[in-house]
């Protein structure tokens, strides 16, 4: 059968790469050794988010966490853009400048990739350029002629891409409005329950305060118990997430997480992560001992994507927002 050649304008899809997906690779970029190879890895990194992006709108699952791009002693010596899509196998995602008509792919990717999709990033960082696909590469030149629609790699993994389910996610803009999801309570509700007041009452000084002074920026505070397994006795602790709009749209957010029980302190160890769109950890505080309470505190625009995990030992709870 004869492959058809690609028109790279009627059939490339350009997608918008977002704040955290540029905050990613900056971290990666800023861990290796000359600007060169800052730049590569900036690059790869981009290309990676931005394929997970429209395999996701695709509903095909990824795993971002996974792939060598991720792994940051991976990234010091090699060059490899991957995107694992699990049960399925590794996906290149490879950069490409906008003045060539091919693709650089390197060696170390020719083996264990079930296909590479060429992707080409604006100068600004703005937005990136999806141009088309291939199964398989020999040689470290890939002609951009010889490129397929993006249709052809969704029908190739379309006979294994199982879909993981969506998330539920939060959706933090709806407690401005008093919408809250299910288990999200009110700090006087958690109070009053039996278990957990004893402790409160003991480091009640340390909770978020109440904003109630300037009523141009209301502040919407929620709790959750957090049970971290029933392998892990007397183990409940209380999420605490509390918002306020603030100028240019972004809201400013605010994590607690107390001990219930009625035990004074946390256990040291216990862990408060707050992870990115793109599975990147960018905060994370640890309990140590005689912490009645850890905190985070950071800020998101509309539409932004992140989780706050709990975790212990192998023991971990995560919690997925929407600003």
């Amino acid at each position: 059968m004869s492959r058809k050649t690609l028109n790279l304008d009627e059939y490339s899809l350009t997608l918008p790469i977002t704040q955290a997906a540029r905050r990613t690779a900056q971290q990666f970029a800023n861990q290796q050794p000359t600007p060169e190879r800052a730049e590569r890895v900036r690059l790869n990194t981009l290309c990676v988010l931005v394929v997970n992006d429209y395999l996701q709108m695709m509903d095909i699952a990824t795993d971002l966490r996974t792939g060598d791009s991720w792994n940051p002693v991976v990234r010091l010596c090699a060059d490899v853009a991957d995107l694992e899509l699990p049960g399925i196998g590794r996906l290149e995602c490879r950069p490409v400048s906008l003045d060539r008509e091919i693709c650089y792919v390197p060696p170390e990717t020719w083996e264990e990739r079930i296909g590479y999709v060429v992707v080409q990033v604006d100068e600004s960082l703005q937005e990136a350029k999806l141009l088309g696909f291939v199964r398989s590469v020999a040689d470290e030149e890939l002609p951009l002629s010889q490129l397929q629609p993006l249709e052809a790699l969704i029908e190739h993994l379309a006979p294994t891409a199982i879909a993981s389910p969506a998330p539920e996610l939060v959706n933090l803009s709806q407690w401005f409005a008093g919408i809250f999801d299910t288990g999200w309570q009110t700090l006087e509700s958690l109070w009053n329950q039996p278990e957990l007041a004893p402790a409160f009452a003991f480091r009640s000084s340390n909770l978020i305060e109440e904003n109630t002074n300037n009523q141009q920026e209301p502040t919407v505070r929620r709790g959750k118990l957090i049970d971290l397994g029933i392998k892990i006795a007397n183990q409940l602790v209380v999420l605490i997430v509390e918002i306020s709009p603030q100028a240019n749209q972004q809201t400013s957010i605010h994590v607690q997480l107390h001990p219930a029980n009625s035990q004074n302190y946390l256990t040291p160890g216990v862990k408060l992560i707050v992870i990115d769109r793109s599975g990147a950890e960018f905060l994370e505080a640890q309990a140590r001992n005689a912490d009645n309470y850890i905190q985070l505190q950071f800020r998101g625009e509309p539409g932004e994507q992140f989780s706050v995990k709990v975790a212990l030992n192998d023991a971990c709870v995560t919690e997925n927002f929407v600003i």
